[in-house]
């Protein structure tokens, strides 16, 4: 463990309280929500956060849930790597209960292919870094399963869901996650990937960037092509850069997307777009990322200038108000008792 300030050390005690026994992280403690679920997604970014300060207890503990979850659900994955899915019940899921594994039924939009391509690249970054997540010859045959799955499914023109779990069409988030999953396994010596189905997802972000979808043109989904998979060049990374500080960067966070009406203040749903303040301080990782120091920290002090009073940082704000949503993390103490 890296020694933290005391500001980064209260945001880590809040997440680790989301941390379930058995090593998934809840998308939130707020039952009422709905978000006392574990997202693969979630804890993909989440264990980011404990990667960054070396907390590889943590880490470990997280990722092999992941592929216990997995295992748990193997016979699934199995028939989805031979039979191309048509239902989206068929898909690897998105979202589990943190204790049992078990999948949650009900229509959410569970296509989402970005998730398992974000299991597949972090599964092979921490195994190229001598980690040993992947540990037993269970493991293996699994995340060759999962290689043979998007296969099936046939990422490069397959419409998901997506990031925000909504709207299915091919996205190039989703393409991305994938592509960026299979380039770091190539390298692995017991797994096959092959080199066409690399070329498909590359040919495909090819023709889709630098937009996002066919009906999206910015997306604050895209920052995740830049980090953290780095699987677009500068100048392509440049223009996604310029899109959505232009037209998604507000004042207390940034648009998914435009016209986007999940939390818009506006009836019609239209103009009023929720503003997400995760957006910031995406924006400063990248641009530290690219030695663009002064934009990093302008980024921070944006995300700084949104906590709440508790120093927290909330889900999102309503449009142009300092009204926030009510997915905001509870305090540790009081999740730790729960």
């Amino acid at each position: 463990m890296l020694n933290l300030s005391p500001e980064i050390e209260n945001h880590l005690q809040l997440l680790r309280a989301l941390q379930a026994p058995s090593g998934l992280f809840l998308a939130s403690a707020a039952v009422s929500t709905g978000y006392n679920k574990a997202w693969l997604r979630d804890n993909f970014y989440t264990a980011l956060a404990f990667e960054a300060v070396a907390d590889w207890v943590a880490v470990k503990k997280c990722w092999r849930a992941i592929l216990d979850l997995l295992l748990k659900h193997e016979d699934k994955i199995t028939w989805a790597s031979k039979h191309r899915p048509h239902q989206s019940w068929q898909y690897i899921h998105a979202r589990y209960q943190p204790e049992t594994f078990e999948e949650f039924w009900e229509e959410w939009g569970n296509k989402q292919n970005d998730a398992v391509g974000a299991i597949l690249f972090k599964l092979a970054d921490l195994e190229l870094a001598g980690h040993q997540i992947i540990s037993t010859a269970e493991d293996k045959k699994l995340v060759q399963k999962l290689v043979d799955y998007v296969q099936s499914i046939e990422y490069w023109h397959d419409p998901d869901a997506g990031m925000w779990e909504e709207n299915e069409e091919v996205h190039a988030s989703s393409v991305g996650a994938v592509v960026a999953g299979l380039k770091s396994l190539v390298t692995l010596t017991f797994l096959q990937v092959p080199a066409e189905l690399i070329a498909k997802g590359e040919e495909a972000l090819k023709n889709l960037l630098p937009r996002e979808s066919k009906n999206k043109f910015a997306d604050l989904a895209q920052l995740s092509l830049i980090y953290p998979y780095h699987i677009i060049d500068r100048a392509v990374a440049d223009v996604i850069l310029k899109n959505v500080e232009y037209h998604l960067s507000k004042s207390r966070g940034v648009l998914r997307y435009k016209t986007d009406k999940y939390y818009n203040g506006n009836p019609d749903g239209w103009s009023e777009e929720a503003e997400w303040t995760m957006g910031f301080p995406w924006l400063a990782i990248i641009y530290h990322e690219r030695g663009e120091k002064l934009l990093a920290q302008e980024y921070l002090a944006k995300a700084e200038a949104v906590l709440t009073s508790a120093g927290k940082l909330p889900e999102l704000y309503y449009s142009n108000s300092a009204k926030p949503n009510e997915n905001i993390p509870p305090s540790p103490k009081r999740l730790l008792t729960r």
